[in-house]
């Protein structure tokens, strides 16, 4: 029985051309095929590095079709390099796709690791590195928008997102009306010549980007909710409610009397002390 071929995850760069390493250099030279989102990207990099492999698209409108013709090639032997427009694959673009087909058939995959354009913006960005939450592109169903960024509206990491330089203004626009005015930084052209950061909050980007059109496609970073935000928010939530209307809600939710004061002490920043005395009080009331 033939022996199945390796799928190869190539990195590639995000714009620099020397951000290529000799591993990779070697694995585009010894596979049998190349898979690549836009051969047309591809080519110059190949070129640039005097390499002469057969090159196969590979993008989001094909992937069905090719994707199972690169799992035939695969299971007749051939080595495989799947690489992106840009850095590395499987990174918001298709190659997850192709490397769930790929394990499914019992394939060996391995990757080549290279640059990321999110992890880049990320770390120059100034903002907290330490936890963070990769969303990728937002989706353009204005309902599937609103309740992705509703999810986020409360996460405490740092927040990255790509976009497009035509959906730029929007999402800035989306993010300050869901999320509210909060730090920014959006990275473009990085590794280039003419590497920018603009580091600033929501409102400025906005104004920044009314006067000045977006160029190029765009890392944004932004900062998430400060925790006491949250809690400021949570206690004013339940402020129009006594603590025995608080509990009950918890109680009918399932929760033991312990666990429902627990939850209502959270929610409104006092003990559980303070819980029961108060439950107390209006029983001694009632």
């Amino acid at each position: 029985m033939e022996q199945k071929g390796t799928l190869y995850l190539v990195a590639t760069p995000i714009g620099n051309l020397e951000d290529i390493t000799l591993r990779a250099l070697r694995v585009l030279n010894e596979v049998d095929l190349i898979a690549a989102e836009d051969t047309r990207q591809t080519v110059k990099l190949l070129n640039h590095y005097n390499i002469k492999k057969p090159l196969v698209s590979y993008h989001e409108h094909n992937k069905v079709s090719k994707g199972n013709y690169l799992i035939e090639q695969l299971l007749s032997g051939k080595n495989i390099a799947l690489v992106s427009d840009a850095g590395t694959p499987g990174i918001s673009d298709p190659g997850e796709d192709l490397v769930k087909l790929a394990i499914e058939n019992n394939i060996a995959v391995t990757m080549v690791p290279g640059p990321v354009a999110a992890i880049m913006g990320l770390v120059l960005s100034g903002l907290p590195a330490g936890r963070f939450v990769f969303e990728g592109f937002l989706p353009m169903n204005k309902r599937a928008r609103k309740e992705r960024l509703e999810y986020l509206k409360n996460e405490v990491r740092t927040i990255i997102l790509y976009e497009a330089p035509h959906k730029l203004l929007y999402t800035l626009n989306d993010l300050y009306d869901i999320l509210g005015n909060r730090k920014v930084v959006l990275a473009r052209e990085l590794t280039k010549i003419y590497e920018e950061f603009l580091r600033c909050d929501l409102s400025e980007a906005i104004k920044h980007f009314e006067e000045q059109s977006p160029k190029g496609e765009y890392v944004v970073i932004l900062e998430g909710i400060n925790v006491n935000t949250i809690k400021e928010e949570t206690v004013k939530q339940w402020e129009g409610k006594d603590i025995k209307e608080h509990m009950e809600i918890y109680l009918l939710q399932g929760m033991d009397k312990k666990e429902a004061m627990k939850k209502v002490a959270e929610d409104r920043g006092i003990s559980r002390r303070e819980v029961y005395n108060e439950l107390l009080k209006i029983k001694n009331k009632g």
